[in-house]
């Protein structure tokens, strides 16, 4: 029986899977066949809810004596934008000058074909684990992000699965492996407001109430003063208007409403109660001032819907996961990695409810690119990586 011990080649049959979000396209199928042959139990839940398309999910147990840990991932990926415009084509994981090639090379799948080939190395020299291993893959990380990984974890606790630790293998490196290790996140949470003021004709404003005018005000508060000028463990929050739209197409039309999307990434400065509170309180003050609005008395009318899932900020402090890993990173690369709470959200923010959890994977300079690719260099020092955390982890 020949055990996926080789990354490359692990990663190569999950490019040539186009599994863009929400498609499976083979990617689970793929790490089942990889797996049971190890000893894993192999379930794939799928997960519904209205408005979002159905999700496919794996979760794998090696069940031991010992702690458990799990390893997180998304087996999805985004678009190949245009296919024309790539070296090498994105799903056939082709290998030139040393990278392989394809859509999911760093983001996410070569992370989990480097922990497969760590775990088969570890079984294969050692027997087994003194714990239990598990594997959560979701195929909606870069989707809503509503059928995955966030009902996976509520359903493996409902059939009484606890967990130690887990590592999440996004690719955390900015420019080489070891560089950083993910400890924590800022929160993320958007908004949309909408100014409803009165249509007219743009020669006679005095006969309409044009929105844009208040919009802009609104706008001014949110954007001055800062949020705040960061923590200790994280850079500042950061508020980010991200649309504008009023939907006129006339060049002499004064339109009847306008509205503007926002998101904020907050740091542990703030809750998302009293972050919501803290904008309601300057689109209210806001309302009433009169900049770009001379001559009307009433306030700005608006309404503000917040959007989405509310993401809350988190710090992992725990220092036997954080000092196992850092560990295994430096006897590996000689490198001491960067705590940092830096970018942007991942599944770690629904596993941190759970158990004490990080992340750490490639480097991701090419992800969500084209002719995205990884170092088949990289892939054997993550592994290595992998396999010297397993040892220490569980030894």
């Amino acid at each position: 029986m020949t055990l996926p011990t080789d990354p490359a080649a692990n990663l190569a049959a999950l490019i040539r899977c186009p599994s863009v979000t929400p498609a499976e396209g083979g990617a689970l199928s793929a790490l089942e066949t990889m797996l049971k042959p190890l000893g894993f139990s192999v379930e794939r839940p799928v997960f519904s809810e209205d408005g979002t398309p159905d999700v496919e999910n794996l979760y794998a147990r090696l069940s031991g004596n010992g702690p458990h840990l799990m390893f997180a991932g998304h087996t999805d990926v985004v678009p190949v934008g245009d296919e024309a415009a790539w070296t090498h084509p994105p799903f056939a994981a082709d290998i030139h000058n040393g990278h392989m090639y394809g859509r999911g090379a760093v983001d996410m799948k070569g992370g989990i074909a480097c922990f497969i080939a760590a775990a088969a190395r570890h079984i294969a020299a050692n027997g087994g684990f003194k714990g239990s291993v598990s594997l959560l893959i979701t195929g909606d990380e870069e989707g809503p992000s509503i059928n995955g990984t966030v009902k996976v974890l509520d359903w493996a606790a409902s059939k009484g699965e606890t967990w130690d630790a887990a590592i999440v293998g996004e690719p955390t490196n900015p420019d080489r492996l070891g560089d950083m290790i993910k400890t924590g996140r800022r929160g993320s949470i958007s908004g949309v407001i909408t100014v409803n003021g009165r249509q007219g004709h743009v020669a006679y404003p005095h006969l309409a109430d044009n929105p844009i005018r208040g919009l802009m005000t609104l706008a001014d508060a949110l954007l001055d003063p800062i949020l705040d000028s960061g923590t200790a463990e994280f850079q500042s929050s950061n508020l980010e208007i991200i649309s504008i739209d009023v939907g006129n197409p006339a060049v002499n039309v004064i339109p009847a409403k306008a509205t503007a999307v926002f998101n904020i990434r907050f740091n542990d400065t703030w809750t998302a109660e009293t972050l919501q509170a803290e904008i309601h309180n300057r689109l209210d003050r806001a309302s009433r001032r009169k900049k770009y609005r001379a001559g009307r008395e009433e306030p700005i009318a608006f309404d503000l819907v917040w959007r989405g899932r509310v993401s809350e900020v988190f710090l992992t402090r725990d220092e036997k996961l954080v000092a196992a890993l850092s560990a295994s990173i430096r006897s590996v690369t000689g490198k001491t990695p960067e705590l940092s709470t830096s970018g942007g959200t991942s599944d770690a923010r629904f596993i941190k409810d759970y158990c004490p959890v990080v992340e750490f994977g490639l480097v991701g300079k090419t992800m969500h690119m084209v002719d995205e690719r990884v170092a088949l260099a990289d892939l054997e020092t993550l592994t290595d990586i992998y396999s010297r955390f397993l040892e220490d982890w569980f030894g």
